[in-house]
């Protein structure tokens, strides 16, 4: 919140359009930004644009292979093209480079001036690595072009490994020269946070690498992975960050992703809200209204890959693909609890403290998402939650250290008990929390990654899926482990055993839901919803079908293709860019 207000101040004294030169002379001078450390401070603070909002973190899984929603994403149609391409914008990239060339006043201490060129560059290798991430090669600028430098204005893309060698140059820099060291508040960059993002930056860079060999850049993967490890580690072994255990094992988790401030003991970076100047978000809005949002769910491919308390796989029993809902979600892994009702949820109705199942009101699958979501109706009705959302959490960090020891081939049972094991135990699993995996687990291979053979990899991708849900990574993993084609996936929902049987899903004796091939009309007067899985719906293809026709997995929007192919492992440059710069040429296959 604090860099928000800052901006708001600088925004005031300074103007960053286009042309950066041209200061209001009435209000304030390029000497009295970069001659103080106030406005270095001021001015470094306009970049945390370039950040994430809220709302990025907690519907950037909305495109991913585990959530269903109403409406494929268009991103994943035949229709989709340059035309509907969005993101080549580069206003943030000329704000800090006009920064870099003028901090440089003999009147500020140098390890001062070094910070905030630590703190730009910093942003600017975030900058970089979306370009990277959204277009693949895009053209390096490290200076403020001016209106006659066609080179600049009119410049080819840049090779990979220049812009994440040029990437990595600006974040070693951030981490050797930023000197906070830790912010209370979460909600600025610090030296640790620096160290944090490289280690995500190097781990997709050094993926990506390994298993995209059409790059022929495979031979430089270990580079990255060790990077990735090795700035992870200095954040385990010095930034004093840990996982979070206040409050019950039930809540642990979930404690992160509803409290007004973030729980800093764990969360490392964070979007904060603030009630009093109206600075808040949708989340409630958006996963509880029958209107509002995509109605995003979770596909019971995903929800199989929770682990029973004891450790053991879920789909080891003989019996998991007909287990129903409320018998499907006792004894798991206590991260399942946190993430989706079931179960003994509540939520606040004014007065009243109700039990809250699922509701097809606002569910496709039966899977309805709790992450972000706070527990009082009042939220629900428009963006009025003030939970903090978290950018960057230590969490992350340890899964960053275990895949890229991983992927090395040099992940040890003491780096697993560190990791993973650390994780699984704060979710309340009691077995093979010490010691490395050496069994393949049958049903995450077959269904996700099946050309990966070994089991500790393995066991590492279900964990970062699990620990990392609906916090805006799955995306960027399908697409650095070369599974792109997840993004097929069908999506199912729970087991319904047969037709116009009602069903308990919080095991409370009382009826929640029916299926039925038709609605009745008019609605006999029950307590439970009826959900029509027909073959159509007023003379239209029903999108919500049962597997089996009368009984089995819920389907949804089986009847809709969605489309993926190689070309879009990268989105396509905007049509009207390409047409203002013919040098920078489309991606292949757009």
């Amino acid at each position: 919140m604090r860099y928000l207000i800052i901006w708001l101040t600088f925004i005031a004294l300074i103007s960053t359009s286009c042309e950066m030169e041209e200061l209001p002379k009435a209000e304030v001078s390029k000497e009295s930004v970069f001659n103080t450390e106030a406005g270095l401070q001021l001015y470094t603070n306009s970049f945390y644009n370039i950040l994430p909002s809220a709302q990025d973190i907690y519907l950037g899984d909305d495109m991913s292979d585990y959530i269903a929603r109403n409406s494929i994403d268009q991103f994943l149609t035949k229709s989709y093209g340059a035309n509907q391409s969005s993101g080549w914008s580069w206003s943030d990239l000329r704000n800090i480079n006009f920064f870099l060339e003028n901090n440089n006043s003999e009147e500020i201490d140098p390890i001062v001036r070094n910070h905030y060129n630590g703190l730009s560059k910093f942003f600017r290798a975030m900058f970089y690595f979306e370009k990277l991430k959204r277009f693949g090669e895009v053209p390096w600028v490290g200076e403020v072009p001016e209106i006659s430098d066609d080179d600049l204005l009119y410049a080819e893309r840049d090779s990979r490994a220049i812009v994440m060698d040029s990437i990595l140059a600006d974040i070693d820099y951030a981490c050797n020269n930023i000197t906070t060291n830790v912010d209370p508040t979460s909600s600025t960059i610090s030296k640790w946070v620096a160290y944090g993002i490289k280690s995500r930056i190097c781990l997709f860079e050094g993926t990506y690498r390994k298993y995209h060999s059409e790059l022929e850049l495979q031979a430089s993967a270990d580079f990255w992975l060790e990077e990735a490890e090795s700035a992870a580690k200095l954040v385990i072994e010095n930034s004093g960050y840990s996982l979070n255990y206040s409050g019950t094992p039930d809540l642990t988790y979930r404690n992160l992703f509803i409290s007004k401030s973030p729980v800093n003991t764990e969360v490392m970076l964070a979007v904060v809200m603030d009630q009093e100047l109206g600075v808040l978000h949708g989340a409630n809005w958006k996963y509880t209204s029958p209107t509002y949002g995509v109605k995003s769910s979770l596909s019971r491919q995903f929800i199989n890959t929770y682990l029973n308390l004891d450790g053991t796989p879920f789909t080891s029993s003989p019996d998991f693909e007909t287990t129903i809902f409320k018998e499907e979600v006792k004894n798991r892994d206590l991260r399942l609890k946190q993430t989706i009702r079931l179960g003994d949820y509540t939520r606040t109705n004014g007065d009243r403290v109700v039990p809250a199942p699922p509701t097809f009101q606002y569910v496709l699958t039966g899977y309805q998402p709790i992450k972000w979501v706070l527990d009082d109706n009042y939220y629900d009705l428009r963006d009025y939650n003030d939970n903090s959302v978290s950018i960057l959490r230590y969490a992350e960090v340890l899964l960053n250290y275990a895949e890229a020891k991983a992927e090395l081939g040099t992940l040890n049972d003491a780096d697993w008990a560190l990791t993973i094991g650390a994780l699984r135990g704060r979710a309340g699993i009691e077995n093979g929390i010490s010691q490395l995996p050496t069994q393949v687990d049958e049903y995450l291979k077959s269904n996700y990654f099946p050309d990966l053979n070994d089991p500790v990899l393995l066991e590492v991708r279900r964990e970062r899926g699990i620990e990392l849900v609906m916090e805006g990574f799955r995306f960027d993993d399908l697409r650095r482990w070369d599974r792109g084609d997840l993004m097929k996936i069908n999506w199912r929902g729970f087991y319904v055993p047969a037709l116009n049987e009602p069903m308990d899903l919080n095991d409370d004796g009382i009826d929640d839901v029916i299926f039925v091939l038709e609605v009745p009309n008019p609605l006999p007067d029950v307590s439970y919803e009826f959900v029509a899985v027909g073959p159509t719906i007023n003379n239209e293809p029903n999108p919500q079908r049962l597997s089996n026709g009368t009984s089995g997995e819920l389907t949804w929007l089986d009847n809709v293709p969605r489309i993926w192919d190689q070309k879009r492992y990268y989105y396509p440059i905007p049509e009207e860019d390409i047409l203002m710069n013919p040098n920078l040429k489309q991606n292949p296959g757009w």
